[in-house]
């Protein structure tokens, strides 16, 4: 299976992200409305981001720690496909938050942000949890850090639990092929596409390079 691409409106103002959705929508497969644009704007753009695309999947990237049945239900009465939920945060709220999102048609996402453990992983999948991200975070690529053979090596534990894994921090189309050995449901990029002289552009070649990568594989089997 080929990746999907999803674009991560980080951007504060519902203007900026309803503009940057307008101009990339048709050239990816998930919109997400990111962290920064929820705490700028709160729930008001995934209303405007769903009217505005409402056959299209999208992410509210909440991180949520608590609250799962009230938050969840708010995200996606919202319009929200997706929501994300903090490594964190307790089972209990990881359960609501499922719950809400089964009765929406929707799913929830955990974010393995910060500190967890392969055995709080088999847990969540106990519970029915079958979606996380593994996210190198802002801060840290702004102290430096990048992707490693640790991240891979993680990244291939938590699919072979049977996650469908995203993966985002700061990709581009040039490191894509560092993953190809692994079964990634999606890829996000924020600044990747948003900040790139053509944004367009960006993401039909971060969409060609993907079905480069992972289209081999399908044509082999």
């Amino acid at each position: 299976m080929i990746p999907k691409l999803q674009v991560a409106l980080d951007v504060t103002t519902e203007a900026e992200a309803l503009r940057a959705a307008q101009t990339l929508a048709p050239f990816v497969d998930v919109l997400e409305a990111g962290t920064l644009i929820c705490f700028a704007e709160g729930i008001s753009v995934v209303r405007a981001l769903h009217s505005q695309h409402p056959t299209k999947p999208l992410v509210v990237d909440m991180k949520l720690a608590d609250a799962g049945n009230d938050l969840g239900e708010i995200a996606f009465s919202a319009g929200g496909s997706l929501l994300t939920v903090i490594c964190a945060a307790p089972i209990a709220t990881m359960e609501s938050a499922l719950q809400v999102a089964n009765k929406y048609k929707g799913d929830i996402q955990i974010e393995l942000f910060g500190d967890w453990t392969f055995d709080q992983a088999k847990e969540w999948r106990k519970v029915g949890i079958s979606q996380a991200i593994y996210h190198l975070g802002r801060d840290a690529q702004a102290k430096g850090q990048s992707w490693s053979q640790e991240d891979l090596d993680w990244l291939e534990r938590m699919c072979n639990l049977g996650f469908k894994m995203s993966v985002t921090g700061g990709l581009t189309k040039d490191m894509l092929p560092m993953f190809a050995h692994l079964p990634i449901d999606t890829f996000i990029a924020g600044r990747t596409l948003l900040d790139a002289p053509d944004p367009q552009q960006a993401a039909i070649s971060f969409k060609e390079t993907l079905t480069s990568l992972w289209g081999v594989k399908n044509d082999i089997r």
